[in-house]
């Protein structure tokens, strides 16, 4: 099957409209481009993130559905309460940004290789040094065992991956990100695509019409000052 695709400008600004991506496979919009800064700030700013393997073209997404949730409203089950009463974590915001996306990076026992190339590595680690990206990372005795990182765009976080060396490290660090989003004036967090690991936390599917209305709504609102600093983070439960 032969797929044609917009080619990105050199304009970091321009992208198509998000009615024009792919049904199959679905939400691709657009090829090319960089992963500049100002490129895939202006990315996320329209509800569009890049995905692509190692020596794939650089690809662009909107998917019809996106796995979205309310910040504040995570749910933590019964058996997540007990976990986290049992067990002694210390979680913490922006301590080490490098070391969780090299993390997220590494493929999964189901997975051959990973779409976290060392470009994007680089992209997003520029991103975090201008404090547009974050990072949530759960130690257990000094040792960093799980995490997740993303953008802020106003009062929407954008999620991108996450890891777990140690059972419910990943969900310890959604939660996490979810109630401190929630505490700085956040409102919603999106998590692109919809997994029963997400599932589990109460995230659900939006159509690419309703994100886009959440997107529109809090791209431009701000959060509270210096929420971003680096800081422990307690799950209230």
């Amino acid at each position: 099957m032969t797929i044609y695709l917009p080619q990105l400008c050199d304009d970091p600004r321009l992208f198509p409209a998000l009615e024009e991506a792919l049904e199959d496979p679905d939400g691709l919009l657009a090829m090319g481009g960089d992963l500049s800064p100002e490129r895939i700030n202006n990315a996320y700013y329209n509800g569009i993130f890049p995905w692509f393997s190692e020596g794939e073209p650089l690809l662009w997404w909107s998917p019809s559905e996106r796995a979205n949730i309310a910040a504040g409203e995570v749910h933590i089950s019964r058996s997540m309460k007990r976990f986290i009463n049992k067990n002694k974590f210390t979680i913490t915001l922006n301590h080490c940004f490098s070391q969780v996306i090299k993390a997220c990076a590494q493929p999964r026992l189901t997975q051959a290789e990973t779409w976290i190339t060392q470009e994007m590595m680089d992209a997003y680690s520029e991103l975090h040094e201008l404090g547009v990206a974050h990072s949530i990372e759960v130690w257990c005795e000094d040792k960093l065992v799980g995490g997740l990182y993303g953008v802020c765009i106003g009062q929407l976080f954008c999620g991108e991956s996450m890891f777990s060396q140690m059972d419910n490290s990943s969900k310890l660090a959604f939660i996490a990100l979810n109630q401190h989003f929630h505490s700085v004036g956040g409102k919603f967090i999106d998590c692109q695509m919809q997994t029963d690991h997400l599932k589990s936390l109460g995230v659900n599917a939006l159509s690419r019409a309703d994100f886009v209305n959440r997107l529109h709504a809090t791209r431009d609102e701000p959060l509270k000052e210096n929420c971003w600093n680096k800081q422990s983070i307690v799950i209230k439960l």
